[in-house]
């Protein structure tokens, strides 16, 4: 599709595989890096072989598997960090502790550009982005969506049959069944890369994840109001 207004790779980084994904603009080659938590030599030289220019650096949380490359890869391109929202700073002072633990050198603290808030909109090149603030996972987390291409990066909200752990400090299980349902769902059939693993949409999710599918949650909500 050449005239889509947008076109993305993936790489996987870190030894828990995160989905770094670059996004651009197909009229301007200008890229906005989502989640660089590192390996960046691999990233940079896919998007040098493309022939696109870092115009943008997009986190979606503050965990070091997505942000902990930020602060570099902004040193070497010159990039404007946007995100993820403030409540995830708690995370972001953490990011060299949990490089350490995972055994990967060079993960640093980055001081974002802007913070994010629910209903703001970023842009990259010609395109426009709107954000949603998707809580539960991290306090903070953050999801990018392009609504002419039905296309959003999810971050560690939802996985393809599977949504993000909560048992992390300031998580919170029914922030994040919350933020999906009311904010993620009703942007129709969505194409997603999440986090981690292979791409899914949300209508496959309503259909068959285990936590947010629409029965699931109709059975949830019955069970809650009880008889009567």
């Amino acid at each position: 599709m050449s005239d889509a207004p947008i076109r993305l790779f993936v790489a996987p980084v870190t030894p828990l595989q995160q989905n770094c994904t670059v996004v651009w603009c197909t009229k301007t080659n200008k890229c906005a890096v989502i989640d660089p938590g590192g390996d960046l030599e691999a990233v940079l030289g896919e998007i040098n072989r493309r022939g696109l220019s870092v115009d943008k650096i997009w986190i979606t949380h503050g965990h070091a598997d997505h942000a902990g490359g930020a602060s570099e890869l902004k040193e070497r391109t010159g990039a404007t960090i946007e995100g993820p929202h403030r409540d995830d700073q708690f995370w972001i002072d953490r990011i060299p502790e949990a490089g350490q633990r995972y055994g990967v050198e060079g993960m640093r603290v980055f001081e974002t550009d802007r913070w994010l808030e629910n209903g703001d909109t970023v842009t990259l090149g010609e395109t426009e982005w709107e954000v949603y603030h998707c809580p539960g996972h991290t306090p903070g987390h953050v999801v990018f969506f392009h609504r002419p291409s039905n296309f959003a990066q999810v971050g560690d909200v939802l996985f393809k049959g599977s949504i993000g752990r909560t048992d992390f400090p300031r998580g919170n299980h029914a922030d994040l069944i919350n933020a999906i349902t009311t904010r993620l769902w009703p942007l129709g059939d969505v194409q997603f890369v999440p986090g981690h693993g292979p791409m899914s949409s949300f209508h496959a999710e309503r259909q068959s994840n285990p936590y947010v599918a629409d029965r699931v949650i109709a059975h949830s909500k019955a069970n809650t109001s009880g008889p009567g």
